[in-house]
């Protein structure tokens, strides 16, 4: 039977995943999901989600014609502009060199 989950304000339905798992993997998953505060069902859906969004987003196909591809790999090429925020950055001393 699916259960409600509160998502900005609406109630939207969810439905029940089963997974055959061994012990000590179950055991692993918890210890995990503990030390990120959050419970079983929670932690497993988050990896599961962004391993979903990270094989979908590995198969992401752009394509250009020939003239803004060029266009692309010339503005990639090209050195940057010289402004305000970039002079700023390459005058302020790097962290690690602060004495």
């Amino acid at each position: 039977m699916p259960t409600a989950q509160k998502t900005k304000g609406a109630t939207t339905p969810r439905s029940t995943l089963n997974i055959r798992i061994l012990r000590h993997e179950r055991s692993l998953i918890d210890r995990a999901a503990e030390a990120k505060g959050k419970n079983r069902t929670d932690f497993i859906l988050d990896a599961a989600r962004q391993a979903a969004e990270d094989a979908l987003l590995d198969r992401t196909l752009l394509s250009a014609d020939s003239k803004a591809y060029a266009e692309f790999l010339a503005r990639l090429s090209a050195p940057p502009r010289p402004n305000k925020r970039l002079l700023e950055t390459m005058r302020t001393p790097a962290p690690w060199d602060k004495k």
